[in-house]
């Protein structure tokens, strides 16, 4: 009786050790199948708002990229000292998703003729770019960007700046998911920034 105990109980051992290692392998591959990308378009709630919206897109995460400043916080970026601007870092699936749909979803979300900031916030911290992690980033984002140009939706020239990913730093906690966690004050912010109106000219409802 004693071995029969023993026997089964060193089945059970093996078999949950069967399962945690397959749970692992699958939320590895998981990790694995899930790409980075980031990208600027004036404020981050709006960017990771509308990122978080399509389909495939696991997450976005706001922060801040492009400077030299160590750990910035909102109140040193927003003050434009520190040379870095306002961006999201999206988490997706590339088997729902593709870079260059993303692409298509940022120029859509965008006034990309504004060298100045984005709509009503102003200064270098609220400037439109796409930060590419590699060269079939890089070489994407171009090709979208020379399509959009010589479609001449806008009639300017675009500005929109293709660069090579720094260092992204998150932003404060108050500030990621901030659409849904404030939705009044965010419908507010989007209907009296311009934003909503000049992307509803440029490319309609």
């Amino acid at each position: 009786m004693k071995k029969l105990i023993a026997l089964i109980s060193l089945l059970l051992i093996v078999l949950t050790v069967n399962l945690l290692a397959a749970k692992e392998e699958k939320m590895s591959g998981e990790m694995m199948a899930s790409e980075r990308a980031i990208f600027a378009g004036g404020c981050f709630w709006c960017m990771e708002s509308a990122m978080e919206h399509l389909d495939g897109v696991e997450e976005a995460i706001s922060g801040y990229t492009g400077g030299k400043k160590l750990n910035p916080t909102y109140k040193e970026v927003s003050a434009g000292i520190t040379g870095h601007t306002e961006a999201v870092e999206v988490h997706y699936d590339p088997h729902k998703i593709s870079y260059s749909e993303l692409l298509d979803a940022v120029w859509m979300n965008i006034n990309p003729t504004d060298a100045g900031g984005q709509f009503v916030d102003r200064g270098q911290q609220y400037r439109s770019g796409i930060f590419y992690l590699n060269e079939n980033q890089r070489r994407l984002a171009e090709e979208s960007k020379q399509k959009l140009a010589e479609s001449g939706r806008f009639g300017k020239p675009l500005v929109t700046e293709i660069t090579k990913a720094g260092v992204f730093y998150p932003a404060e906690e108050y500030h990621q998911d901030y659409y849904s966690k404030n939705p009044l004050r965010y419908r507010f912010y989007t209907s009296g920034s311009g934003r909503k109106s000049f992307l509803k000219k440029a490319w309609g409802d």
